[in-house]
């Protein structure tokens, strides 16, 4: 009977949200509770500062666990070259989720989130780009809302994000970027298996997000296009692959594409 309950909790959540697990953004659902989840991601972009001409890289380790239904943490760290010549260790930063509001039927639902970050680097202050993935010291607020009908799952996410860099808090600070908006728009397609059988079947699913940012100091923009493919195996493995590229941007990027590669392996009930 344990079997059978495990098997249709797996399947369930297989086919509730798996189009929304999306490549570059966090949906309004969390890790399923008492579970924990492990993900290493690599990122390669061509460098364009002096002295990184080539493909520079940047690794990062994530832990995800899910507290309860509606509250997950996620602890996670970098390791690059992106800024500096070396590679090595770079930042860590902690994530909190909550789930506020949900709305479920049968093969549909929708559902809201509010999040905070919170990172340290090392890395010097280079670019304009604020970001809390290795690049910046600093915090991160913002509400997520994601729709899910049948295989289709949309979801979009607004933040504010505040660098906390020494520079800005001297006597004379830099004309720097310290404070940005963050939007994003996420679009997820389950595209198999066109009909459930066995919770062990491959699912396949392509995405396309639209990831935006406006400092609020400096004035300066970028939106970016990410487009991508998943599979998950056995309902517990999910493999990604995604391609980011610059729309537009007045701001001086550490780089105008990059691609991701990431693995990520569920642990259910180990809490």
């Amino acid at each position: 009977m344990r079997y059978i309950i495990l098997c249709m909790f797996l399947l369930h959540a297989t086919w509730a949200t798996a189009q929304e697990l999306y490549i570059y953004t966090e949906p309004a659902s969390n890790v399923p509770a008492k579970s924990i989840s492990a993900k290493l991601s690599a990122n390669y972009a061509e460098g364009m500062r002096r002295g990184s001409e080539g493909v520079v890289q940047r690794y990062r380790p994530e832990v995800y666990m899910g507290l309860s239904k509606n509250f997950m943490l996620r602890a996670s760290g970098t390791f690059a070259n992106m800024h500096t010549d070396a590679f090595k260790f770079e930042s860590a930063s902690l994530y909190g989720k909550y789930r506020f509001l949900s709305k479920d039927e049968a093969h549909r639902h929708f559902r809201m989130a509010a999040f905070a970050d919170a990172s340290i680097s090392k890395a010097p202050f280079r670019y304009d780009e604020i970001a809390l993935t290795g690049d910046k010291t600093g915090a991160e607020a913002g509400v997520i809302a994601t729709q899910l009908i049948n295989k289709l799952a949309i979801s979009g996410t607004v933040s504010h994000v505040q660098v906390l860099d020494k520079s800005r808090f001297d006597e004379a600070p830099m004309n720097l970027p310290y404070q940005a908006m963050n939007y994003s728009l996420s679009a997820g397609y389950l595209l198999f298996p066109r009909k459930y059988e066995d919770y062990q079947q491959t699912n396949f699913n392509i995405y396309t997000e639209i990831l935006a940012q406006q400092t609020l100091d400096t004035k300066r923009y970028y939106i970016d296009m990410a487009p991508g493919v998943q599979f998950i195996f056995n309902s517990n493995s999910k493999l990604n692959l995604g391609y980011r590229f610059q729309l537009g941007s007045d701001m001086n990027r550490m780089a105008r594409s990059s691609i991701q590669l990431s693995f990520e392996r569920t642990f259910f009930g180990v809490l």
